[in-house]
């Protein structure tokens, strides 16, 4: 640097929430800690996967040829390639993974849901979805349940995510 920044220059202003804002965060903070953890508790207790592991094998049944590059797999599940390969491998060693060179760029790792995985999967999705209706689905009316995928689409359209791409 080259000069010292000015002493008199001042900070932008914080416009601090209002109460009723704040108690509307708050909710969605609550609502952020809460329904991951309550998902998460039903799926380990009836099906023995965590939130996470179910989104995998979820994707990757819905996947061409139950296959996907552990690159993009990372990015739909919104987790770090790190971290989604440490996954991979506890899913890997129960049988419900494979893992193999990408055929077309050897570069690439692709997973694959094995058919055990996809009867994990599929024994695990009734419960799973009877706890989703029960904690969202079923507590809103079709209105209010377009009016929070509108409203849950419009913040997402805020949020960068170009740092998990």
């Amino acid at each position: 640097m080259t000069s010292r920044p000015r002493r008199d220059v001042e900070k932008p202003q914080v416009e601090w929430l209002t109460a009723e804002q704040v108690e509307s965060w708050l909710s969605v903070v609550r609502l952020m800690t809460w329904l991951p953890w309550s998902i998460d508790q039903q799926l380990q207790r009836d099906s023995n996967l965590g939130m996470v592991e179910y989104q995998v094998l979820a994707k990757l049944s819905e996947s061409p040829g139950r296959t996907m590059r552990m690159s993009s797999l990372a990015v739909v599940t919104n987790a770090s390639l790190s971290r989604l390969s440490h996954l991979v491998k506890r899913l890997e060693s129960r049988g419900l993974v494979s893992r193999e060179p990408d055929p077309t760029d050897g570069r690439f790792t692709n997973a694959i849901l094995t058919d055990k995985g996809f009867r994990v999967l599929a024994d695990a999705a009734p419960g799973h979805v009877a706890h989703v209706r029960s904690l969202v689905i079923d507590v809103l009316s079709p209105e209010q349940l377009r009016r929070l995928a509108r409203d849950t689409d419009r913040i997402m359209a805020h949020i960068d995510t170009s740092a998990a791409t």
